[in-house]
């Protein structure tokens, strides 16, 4: 499962970093991921979320 957004699933992606000569090398880009605590079933719990998530959902921090 690894590091992921538990609210959309966005995770790490693949691409390639090109140098001003059009060298390609491989590179990652990370999600930015928050610690959240949450009440999920009048039990809380600390869950990752996206910032675009976070900002989206009506949660209280």
């Amino acid at each position: 499962m690894g590091r992921e957004c538990s609210v959309c699933g966005k995770g790490r992606t693949f691409g390639k970093k090109v140098s001003f000569s059009k060298r390609n090398s491989p590179r990652s880009w990370a999600p930015n991921l928050r610690k959240v605590r949450v009440i999920e079933d009048g039990t809380p719990k600390r869950i990752l979320i996206c910032t675009s998530c976070l900002s989206r959902q009506n949660l209280d921090r």
